[in-house]
């Protein structure tokens, strides 16, 4: 077989002749062999031969664009396989040159950064191309305003392979105030000669990478703004605000040292008034204040005592079940008392999950998820009258117990109820 060569996604053909010298008719299959196995097909497959004759049969090759066909010479084999007489099976050898393609994937992430003095970029690399190549990485900027610096300076790419390399962007001064300012550069990735190179290939067309970076004001134009409004307001304050306070402030005092004055000299005017009041009226009215006096303080006495007919107290409901189950805790007001409640306080210390009811008598008070409060409290001005026998309720749902300050889970709820206020008696 003849050498042949071809390019990576096109096609090309070489012959081989096969020749029965034997004294049957033989049948021969072809198979391909090696490298361009995969790639690589023999038209017809199998021939049958008369005693003496010869056919040639076409091997095609159809190697992909792909790196994992790499260029140069690779050994093509056609094993030819007699049906008659295996043993006499031979492989014809010949070798087939794959060219070179070269294409290299570039991209540049993020294309755009905002910064005050400098962004970070990455730049993907990867040779899709069939032989190794090296490539060099320059950054331009039209008005120089920017310092470009990459990781490496140059790469090398086997088939296939792919790297990531870093970027910095650094403006060369910082922007006090003003706009926003885009500063669009560029990354050109251009193949690098390598030492032993073929001298006649022609180096691959330059890539460019397109990126942007826009510079921030270290102070935004807002912050002027705010400032410039701030120093107008304090200009106001000191200029106009300021002494019509101290106006305000002056004339109050002056105004309350005049009135003070004016509370003195009248008590002054009373206390000479009663100094210069003769003997036998000032005894009247003396005697006329012994007697209110008097009248006052029996008045006073009666009703007093009587609303007095109760004392402070209070009663504690401790309610304990478990997981799942419900249970109810009570107290009942004494026969011939009535309970006025002012403050209730629930204490759930373990930290519960489930439902606690409060009820006084028929009256539901409230109905509380045990998960929302470790500590509650409620508190009213006039009280709530518990008549005599009424019971106080708290009726506990356990959902799941809580955790103490122990830190091990409690085995089941615990709720305390305190209620307080004022346990008179009935009115006979």
């Amino acid at each position: 077989m003849p050498a042949v060569t071809v390019p990576p996604g096109g096609e090309a053909t070489t012959t081989l002749n096969v020749r029965n010298d034997s004294d049957i008719v033989e049948a021969y299959t072809f198979t391909v062999v090696g490298d361009c196995a995969a790639w690589a097909t023999v038209e017809p497959a199998r021939v049958s031969l008369y005693p003496g004759t010869s056919e040639t049969v076409t091997v095609r090759l159809a190697p992909p664009r792909s790196p994992e066909v790499r260029a140069g010479e690779v050994p093509l084999g056609v094993r030819v396989l007699p049906a008659e007489h295996p043993d006499r099976v031979v492989v014809a050898e010949t070798t087939v040159r794959v060219e070179e393609f070269r294409e290299i994937r570039q991209e540049l992430t993020p294309r755009r950064r905002r910064g005050w003095l400098g962004a970070r970029y990455r730049i993907a690399l990867r040779n899709q191309g069939n032989a190794a190549v090296s490539l060099a990485l320059a950054g331009r900027q039209a008005g120089e305003e920017l310092g470009l610096r990459t990781d490496r300076q140059q790469q090398r790419l086997e088939p296939g392979e792919s790297v990531e390399i870093g970027l910095k962007a650094k403006a060369r001064a910082l922007m006090w105030f003003g706009e926003p300012v885009s500063r669009p550069f560029e990354i050109e990735v251009a193949e690098a000669a390598e030492e032993g190179q073929d001298g006649e290939r022609e180096p691959a067309e330059p890539g460019v990478l397109e990126g942007e970076f826009v510079q921030l004001p270290l102070l935004p134009k807002w912050l002027l703004i705010l400032l410039a409004l701030i120093m107008a307001l304090l200009v106001a304050w000191f200029a106009l605000v300021r002494p019509a306070v101290r106006s305000t402030a002056k004339d109050a005092a002056a105004a309350a040292q005049r009135e003070e004055a004016q509370k003195q000299q009248q008590e002054q005017g009373r206390a000479d008034g009663q100094t210069q009041k003769p003997p036998g009226r000032q005894g009247e009215g003396s005697g006329g204040g012994q007697g209110d006096g008097g009248s006052g303080s029996g008045g006073g006495s009666g009703p007093g005592t009587a609303a007095g007919n109760g004392q402070q107290s209070s009663a504690t409901i401790d309610v304990e079940t478990g997981g799942g189950a419900r249970k109810t805790g009570t107290y009942q007001v004494p026969a011939g008392k009535v309970f006025g409640i002012t403050d209730i306080v629930v204490a759930n210390f373990q930290g519960d999950e489930g439902v606690i009811t409060i009820s006084f008598g028929e009256r539901k008070i409230t109905t509380i998820a045990l998960e929302t409060f470790r500590n509650q409290d409620y508190h009213w001005v006039t009280p709530i009258e518990i008549p005599e026998n009424s019971t106080v309720t708290a009726e506990v749902s356990c959902a799941k117990p809580g955790t103490p300050a122990t830190g091990r889970q409690a085995s089941g709820c615990h709720e305390v109820l305190n209620v307080s206020g004022v346990l008179r008696d009935l009115r006979p």
